[in-house]
């Protein structure tokens, strides 16, 4: 036994968790109409199988058909779930893992033009913020109808096998009736406390009543709202203690805070940069106060924050859902006292930023993440051993070695600079995203763990390359800023890239063309303006930095807005000019004609990157598949085999920004999907 306290067992009532971690509720958005078929599957059950306690699915299923997902997820109202769902706990429990789900219905914080274009429901006319519907006030019958929907839905997950379930009641239906800020019934289900609370022991009751005591059952829900007029702390101990008295439910799942805008949801959800654990001292008031079982998860990214939140008390179970989704296998390497072996959580919230704009919830750094079909957590010993060659140590080339020297390949990696790390290691200058160098130093310890060899200082050409006798030669020399968009003064600007760096001083008038919609433009305004300069922040887009997404944008805002920032949309840099000892910037429009001028000290560019791609193309003609790559068996996940060139000598790939401009999680992906099978 384990002296851990994370490894110790934990009994909620009649079900024996195997040890303290959980993965809490959330939904990858993985569905496929609106089940959670194979991928879905093999997601859970992947990180059943190594030791998780207990997996939560789905963040939240749709209970009603008038709740419709605003991201794909579980449609817990269809009978054809309980197939689906069947054969993920029953796998799972194969595995010794507990399986729940989270139930909802979502209220006002959905659309009316989605699936059915039925009308939004809330005990209020309220619109939340985030998803701009107004509501419906709800009627009688209403009411009824969702507490029958639940308990419906309850039953279905019963029928399915599963261990238990929680009600979500953050910025959903359920605590839309329990804030005054969402409740103005003059019923039975608003006014006083109790009643407001009414809708919830009103559905416990019935699920309950349905599916008997053996089916665990809890509420995951905010405890204080931290807004004025809504519920406070005193509040929530009030009605965790009405829970628990209630006798209807097994455990607490508490955050704190609310999402019905974006920077609500990024303080209930935090992301790089931001404290770790923030409401973590908040659930050991609400399990001091209730003395019941408490879990909770909000930035819990390590192994440590996890082990402190058991070893003090503070909770019985404690969620690592992001830190899952980088490492899978986390407990599994706890388990083994393999701790530095896991792969780090560093904040960026790629995962979650996704799935508000409608894609499949991915980690940035680990590409085998929602695709447990076709890529390896545990990259496989290769038959026959290899020479591989890399140029580049940025994400993409630290990957690319990583794999192949854990399938045992010979691998050599040239790096011009005198470090790794490439554009991550630009970007983790700021502060506030120093947790991305921790994309760098994991792969550079698993890189020397394995024997590879590096060498710095080295701006490799052909006969560095080829004095490697390589049998596979894959190119990640990344790309460098593309500054040269304008019919004059290209030779004015700068990157912003240069002023992240630090080559290039910020100036007091700044105005920032933004053409990418990524990080470098938002950083180098977030920069400069804390010089106290003044910052226009131009793009030829609708709206301003894209590419950033909701929840990352939110610790720039409050930078930003709090400074002298503009922010100036459907315009397009067009020419800069000398104008005495300052520059005039000429401002055209996509929709026009019209112009306008700016006078500035200083313009940034943000155009992305362009390929350093010059060594690729000196060595193709060399390579037996002359770089070419199968597609086909590159989207299925299987072996390269294109080969065209019988004199060549290898084989060689491009990888990354040495293709096109993109990201981090693409620059992974490239490189796992083309190296796994070498």
């Amino acid at each position: 036994m384990s002296n851990d306290p994370l490894l110790q067992p934990y009994q909620l009532k009649h079900l024996t968790l195997r040890n303290r971690i959980m993965i809490t509720s959330h939904e990858p958005a993985y569905p496929e109409d609106g089940m959670p078929k194979d991928r879905y599957r093999a997601y859970h059950v992947e990180r059943a199988k190594a030791g998780v306690a207990l997996t939560m699915t789905a963040g939240s299923a749709a209970v009603s058909k008038d709740s419709p997902p605003v991201f794909n997820n579980i449609l817990a109202y269809k009978d054809e779930v309980v197939g689906w769902m069947k054969k993920l706990t029953d796998e799972c429990h194969e595995h010794g893992t507990a399986v729940m789900i989270q139930l909802t219905h979502l209220g006002r914080r959905t659309r009316w033009d989605k699936a059915d274009w039925l009308p939004v429901v809330s005990p209020s006319h309220e619109r939340e913020a985030s998803h701009r519907s107004f509501p419906k006030k709800m009627e009688d019958w209403d009411i009824q109808r969702i507490i029958k929907d639940y308990v419906d839905a309850a039953e279905r997950m019963k029928a399915a096998g599963l261990d238990g379930l929680e009600l979500q009641a953050y910025g959903h239906l359920m605590d839309q009736f329990w804030s005054p800020l969402t409740n103005d019934l003059d019923n039975e289900y608003g006014g006083s406390i109790d009643n407001r609370l009414r809708f919830t022991f009103d559905i416990l009751r019935g699920i309950r009543e349905r599916c008997g005591e053996s089916f665990l059952l809890g509420v995951r829900y905010t405890g204080d709202e931290c807004l004025p007029g809504g519920f406070d702390a005193q509040d929530g101990i009030t009605i965790s203690q009405k829970l628990k008295d209630s006798g209807l439910v097994d455990f607490l799942n508490v955050v704190r805070g609310h999402i019905d805008t974006d920077a609500g949801l990024t303080d209930v959800i935090p992301v790089q940069g931001m404290r770790n654990a923030p409401h973590l001292e908040f659930a050991g008031q609400i399990k001091k106060a209730t003395d019941f079982p408490t879990f909770h998860a909000a930035k819990i990214p390590d192994v440590p924050t996890a082990r402190h939140a058991i070893a003090a008390g503070l909770v019985d179970m404690i969620g690592m859902t992001r830190a899952h989704m980088a490492d899978p296998h986390l407990v599994r390497k706890v388990i083994e006292g393999r701790e530095d072996d896991i792969r780090p959580c560093v904040g960026a919230n790629y995962c979650l930023d996704r799935i508000y704009q409608g894609g499949l919830a991915f980690c940035l750094h680990n590409a085998a993440t929602g695709r447990e079909e076709t890529m390896p957590h545990t990259i496989p010993v290769a038959s026959e051993k290899r020479r591989v060659t890399i140029v580049g140590a940025g994400p993409a080339g630290l990957e690319a070695a990583r794999v192949a020297a854990e399938r045992g390949h010979e691998v050599t990696v040239f790096e011009a600079a005198d470090e790794p790390g490439g554009q991550i290691r630009l970007t983790a200058l700021q502060e506030r995203r120093r947790e991305m160098i921790s994309i760098i130093s994991w792969r550079m310890a698993m890189c020397e763990k394995h024997g590879v060899k590096f060498n710095f200082n080295t701006f490799a050409d052909v006969d560095d390359v080829l004095a490697t006798n390589p049998d596979e030669v894959i190119i990640a020399t990344g790309g460098l800023p593309h500054t040269e968009v304008l019919s004059e003064g290209d030779d004015l600007v700068c990157s912003a890239w240069d002023i992240l760096s630090g080559d290039v001083k910020p100036g007091q008038n700044v105005l920032i063309f933004d053409d990418a919609g990524d990080h470098a433009a938002l950083q180098a305004a977030d920069i400069i303006s804390a010089t106290g300069a003044k910052v226009e922040i131009v793009t030829p887009d609708r709206s301003f930095s894209p590419e950033v997404m909701a929840m990352n944008l939110v610790p720039y805002m409050r930078n930003l807005q709090g400074r002298d920032t503009t922010f100036t949309v459907t315009w397009r840099l067009r020419s800069v000019k000398r104008d005495g000892n300052q520059l005039r910037a000429t401002l055209g429009s996509d929709y026009g004609d019209m112009t306008k001028d700016r006078v500035i000290d200083q313009v940034v560019v943000n155009h992305g990157t362009r390929p350093l791609d010059e060594l690729y193309f000196d060595l193709k003609p060399l390579s037996k598949n002359l770089g070419e790559v199968d597609y086909t068996a590159l989207i299925a996940g299987d072996k390269q085999q294109v080969q065209h060139n019988e004199d060549g000598q290898f084989r060689l790939f491009r990888i990354g920004d040495a293709v096109a401009a993109r990201n981090t999680h693409a620059a992974i992906y490239d490189a796992l999907r083309l190296v796994k099978d070498l």
